[in-house]
């Protein structure tokens, strides 16, 4: 260790004096190590570079990769002059080891998946060869050369609805560009998931950074009754300074967004799948595949496709920059069973005008899904509880009401299970942290009432899928079950997801 830090001490003075002479042309590697960075700046060769590219209407990110042989490295191996990514200071032998919130450096394919994924803007994790190992060596530690943001220490993407107190904040402002957000209690920006002091960065996907003040007033206006903000609490500012991370949006999570990409799992039927894939301009103009003749009652209209929706993904890799033929052939690869990911008009306006794409904004990290998290997937039915338990079901000590706001992603944090022979509707599963269990749900809770309507009886299945559809906050009356006999009435694995 000692080693190293002295090398790299050394390679600061030898790059104090020599002078370029650019008829000689460069033949010193010692230089090469640290010719774009600041001699002095030790700390520049202990951190990664982060770039944050977006694309141009049209036109790529502008760089290339290639991968070493043998090896599960991405490296840039051209740069096209003119483009984001030579703007933004992406070079050639640059080792790409994050994109977005995601470390890729060990992962055979995903540096390109999720770069596909990632729409319009990524934002990369780069080192220069050289200079990586170099750190590697100090440092010791890999997780320092690709820091990550964990969760809730993240920018927010929040979407806001006017209510009759506005939208439920006041800006202040030091200079041009810098904004903060003084929230109103119980307000609308409060319910939608903007933390506390705030720095505003975005609105409706356009950087406020430039933004005088009267600029920004006058955006806020033309948004109308509904606005979508990217914002920072004070603590994800702290750590992105620390870190040198920029606070980019396609690093944010969704809070309470007004749509969402959808994940549909279909089985092929006798009569085959039941749509059509059509290439067609969507309505920015832009060529997309788009998904119709939904047949009826066949398997693409059971799983939740609509006439309209744009693909997105196939088994989750995005189709970004496919041919309509090679989504065609890669859809007939799944064979019987298909996993695509869609959007509905409303959807792909809404993430074309924050430009970031949905694919972001899935419930998981991973855009594969399971049959559990599918759109046609019922909530699961416990049919036979153990003999023993079924004639006296665990008895309700009372009850309480529970307002739940979506978390990032949208979902809220629970699972449900139902019991045919029993108490209809409870809560088998909590997310440690998730908004269900800062509502103060508890595994076991019996739902009463869902939005003010009673739940019992032949109407369950019913109501559950309007949770789904209801605008937040969602107000639960639940009984609080005795713990006796609980374990019996949530076999290991029941439930499905809440979304």
């Amino acid at each position: 260790m000692e080693s190293a830090a002295a090398d790299l001490q050394d390679t600061a003075s030898l790059t104090l004096k020599f002078e370029f002479n650019p008829k000689l042309g460069i033949d010193n590697p010692v230089l090469s190590l640290a010719e774009d960075h600041d001699p002095s700046d030790l700390r520049s060769l202990e951190r990664p570079r982060f770039c944050l590219l977006s694309k141009e209407e049209g036109r790529s990110f502008g760089f290339h990769l290639q991968q070493e042989l043998g090896r599960a490295r991405h490296v840039v191996c051209r740069v096209e002059p003119g483009t984001s990514a030579q703007r933004q200071g992406l070079r050639e032998g640059d080792r790409i080891l994050g994109v977005n919130n995601h470390v890729v450096e060990h992962e055979d394919s995903e540096v390109i998946r999720r770069i596909q994924a990632s729409g319009p803007r990524v934002l990369l994790t780069v080192w220069a060869q050289r200079v990586l190992d170099v750190a590697r060596a100090l440092q010791g530690n890999d997780a320092l050369l690709c820091p990550i943001l964990g969760p809730e220490v993240r920018p927010r993407l929040c979407h806001i609805v006017k209510d009759e107190g506005g939208f439920g904040f006041t800006v202040t402002h030091e200079h041009r560009g810098s904004f903060w957000l003084v929230l109103s209690t119980g307000g609308a920006a409060e319910r939608a998931g903007v933390p506390p002091g705030a720095r505003l960065l975005e609105v409706n996907g356009v950087s406020v950074e430039k933004f005088t003040h009267n600029q920004l007033s006058r955006k806020l206006w033309q948004s109308g009754e509904q606005v979508t903000l990217l914002v920072a609490g004070p603590e994800v500012e702290e750590k992105c300074r620390q870190l040198g991370m920029p606070l980019a949006a396609p690093l944010a999570e969704g809070w309470a967004l007004p749509s969402k990409p959808r994940c549909l799992h279909l089985e092929k039927g006798p009569q085959g799948f039941g749509f059509v894939l059509r290439e067609e301009k969507g309505l920015d103009g832009r060529l997309g595949q788009f998904l119709w003749e939904v047949d009826p009652g066949l398997p693409a209209e059971r799983a939740g496709m609509q006439a309209g929706d744009r693909l997105l993904a196939v088994a989750g890799d995005s189709v970004e920059g496919l041919s309509h033929e090679e989504i065609v052939s890669r859809i007939r690869a799944q064979g019987s069973c298909v996993s695509l990911t869609v959007v509905d008009p409303e959807a792909d306006r809404f993430f074309s005008m924050v430009r970031l794409s949905p694919l972001l904004f899935l419930e998981s990290t991973e855009v594969r899904g399971s049959p559990q998290d599918t759109c046609s997937a019922s909530l699961a039915e416990i049919k036979n509880p153990p003999v023993e338990d079924t004639a006296m079901p665990p008895v309700p000590v009372g009850s309480r009401q529970c307002f739940l706001y979506p978390g990032p992603g949208g979902g809220y944090g629970f699972r449900l299970s139902c019991v045919a022979c029993g108490p209809c509707l409870f809560i088998s599963q909590v997310t440690q942290g998730g908004s269900a269990a800062q509502a103060g749900l508890q595994r076991g809770d019996m739902i009463l009432e869902v939005n003010g309507y009673p739940v019992g009886g032949e109407t369950d299945l019913e109501r559950l899928k309007q949770l789904a559809e209801a605008e937040p906050p969602l107000c639960l009356k639940l009984a609080t079950r005795s713990p006796q006999g609980l374990e019996a009435w949530i076999p290991p694995g029941s439930g499905k997801r809440f979304r």
